[in-house]
């Protein structure tokens, strides 16, 4: 097919990702995906990922509406209040104190600055919203709160679990039908779901990080293929870019001419790999405890049979079938694996809740997961040690 026809065609940005998998010693060998693009450009790719719309704003513009939306409805105070965040480097100084927050004039002035993280807006001089798209950065950049909550210093590559992708499409004019409004609302704070517009199912998951992934072949929770497959898909099919995508396993064959996706790939590749994951905050974990919990990890624990150092994961060499680590099946059954990847762990101590479904909504409920389905039989204070030790990777 050529694309999706828009009544089927209902999902957002989100690069749906990252599980924390731990698991035994079985496991799939993986089929490998497509090849990944020739070595790319770091620079370029940060001005891609943070304000690139690949031409999405047909879709965001013309098809939903939001430029409306965000003109009459979104005030700053009601745009921190879903998760989005303001980028301090690009506000003029004291501008903060001089405008009101409570106005959506002054989310338009914003947009008119580049400081909304992720949205890109052509704004008038009149202050008028002729159109508006999304980037990469929308979901998966975050903000250091060095101003306020919400408005500080950018961190490309960070979950924004404050993001509600789906109560902002919600406020969209095209999508005001009782079903679309239904599932758009259930997914909440820092999900997504990036098959909704395939199937139909509604199956959020957590945004993931776009850190740390040196050395990791395959990005997303269930393997289809290396980061710039999910790129591409997510920058056709999910931003609704102008670009190509093809994948006879999922029925799609999306051509477009000009081509405003493919090419940036290896550029936007190189950026997302030169992204290391973020070292745990100072005095976050007990150094001496978490010595002892990576004798844990290492041995009674079996963690290190699946997380290998140094990328804590397997996933260069197989994939696990969910019954293996007591995992939800649902979403293996709705990609093209049928199986998980076993997710690398650095700067897990920041991205709660855990799973690709969030639901272990810390690391001591991951221990208590796998303590109890792999029936480990450690003692309180090895599952203590081991959360030390996670939360300092």
């Amino acid at each position: 097919m050529t694309g999706f026809p828009f009544l089927n065609h209902r999902g957002v940005i989100g690069l749906a990702g990252l599980a924390l998998v731990a698991c035994s010693n079985g496991g799939v060998v993986r089929t490998p995906g497509p090849e990944p693009p020739p070595a790319g450009d770091a620079v370029s790719g940060q001005q891609i990922f943070r304000f690139d719309t690949f031409g999405d704003e047909r879709f965001w513009t013309d098809t939903l509406r939001m430029h409306e939306v965000i003109q009459t409805a979104v005030d700053p105070l009601t745009a921190l209040s879903v998760g989005l965040k303001v980028d301090a480097d690009a506000l003029p100084p004291g501008i903060l104190g001089e405008v009101d927050l409570n106005d959506p004039a002054t989310t338009v002035a914003l947009l008119g600055l580049d400081a909304v993280v992720g949205l890109k807006a052509q704004v008038t001089e009149d202050g008028r919203i002729e159109r508006v798209g999304v980037t990469c950065a929308l979901c998966h950049s975050d903000v250091d709160d060095s101003v306020q909550e919400g408005i500080g210093r950018r961190l490309d590559g960070w979950p924004n679990r404050d993001l509600n992708p789906g109560l902002i499409l919600s406020l969209s004019p095209a999508l005001q039908d009782a079903a679309t409004q239904a599932v758009l609302t259930s997914w909440g704070p820092g999900k997504y779901d990036a098959y909704w517009n395939h199937d139909g199912m509604n199956d959020p998951t957590v945004i993931p990080p776009a850190y740390g992934l040196a050395g990791v072949d395959l990005e997303t929770f269930t393997g289809e293929g290396p980061i710039s497959y999910w790129n591409a898909y997510v920058g056709v099919t999910q931003m609704h870019g102008q670009g190509s995508f093809s994948d006879p396993r999922l029925g799609i064959e999306i051509v477009a001419a000009p081509d405003l996706v493919t090419s940036k790939l290896p550029d936007l590749l190189a950026y997302q790999l030169s992204l290391p994951a973020p070292p745990p905050p100072a005095g976050s974990f007990d150094p001496t405890a978490a010595e002892r919990g990576a004798a844990v990890f290492n041995g009674p624990g079996t963690c290190a049979s699946c997380h290998m150092a140094p990328t804590f994961t397997d996933v260069n060499e197989r994939l696990h079938d969910p019954a293996e680590t007591g995992m939800d099946p649902v979403l293996s059954q709705r990609a093209t694996t049928g199986r998980y990847r076993t997710t690398p762990l650095r700067g897990a101590w920041q991205h709660p809740p855990y799973f690709h479904d969030g639901s272990a909504a810390t690391l001591p409920d991951v221990v208590e997961h796998y303590d109890s389905f792999l029936g480990l039989d450690l003692s309180p204070q090895q599952k203590a040690d081991l959360v030390e030790y996670l939360k300092s990777l």
